[in-house]
């Protein structure tokens, strides 16, 4: 897709919502995860799209797809890389290499459940961006900002979520 037609579906989007202010927030669509066997989980939306993962075989899996920890951080990477493209779009920027790299610092002590006070999650993350384009390098680093500062993913890592959880737990075989 050509910036043209990103900066445009990016305006008719924004024109749109501050015509229709009450269209803009929606519940997102369901990712619901099945095992498959062992630690192997499929998981599905509503569209059909899918995606498996499993574990290392260190805690029991076969490592036979990639882990959900590695796809959160593939989706933080390939969100940030989507909003500075669609922000360097909508400025007329045109980027010639775009490379965003999303790493983590784990302690498995949080996972395992071996110290309470080791989070189950990543201790620290590190997002590095490799941008190249023939504008200024002021503009640039603007963009990329900008573009962190919008992705729903940084967002949800940085932000304080409310998640609430509702659990039906039901002994096999009892109606």
């Amino acid at each position: 897709m050509s910036n043209a037609r990103i900066a445009g579906a990016i305006t008719s989007a924004k024109a749109y919502l501050a015509a229709h202010p009450d269209e803009a927030r929606y519940r997102d669509s369901v990712a619901s995860a099945v095992v498959e066997d062992g630690l192997r989980v499929r998981v599905t939306g509503p569209d059909g799209s899918s995606l498996v993962t499993d574990m290392v075989a260190g805690v029991g899996g076969t490592a036979s797809a990639p882990s959900p920890g590695w796809l959160f951080r593939a989706a933080y990477a390939s969100c940030a890389a989507t909003l500075i493209v669609m922000r360097a779009a909508e400025q007329g920027v045109v980027l010639s290499a775009l490379e965003v790299e999303v790493d983590s610092e784990s302690d498995d002590r949080g996972i395992l459940g071996i110290a309470e006070d080791v989070p189950a999650g990543p201790v620290s993350m590190r997002v590095t961006v490799r941008a190249e384009s023939a504008t200024e390098e002021e503009t640039v680093r603007e963009i990329v900002l900008w573009g962190l500062k919008h992705c729903p993913v940084d967002d949800a890592v940085r932000r304080p979520v409310p998640v609430p959880i509702d659990l039906d737990v039901r002994v096999a075989g009892e109606k």
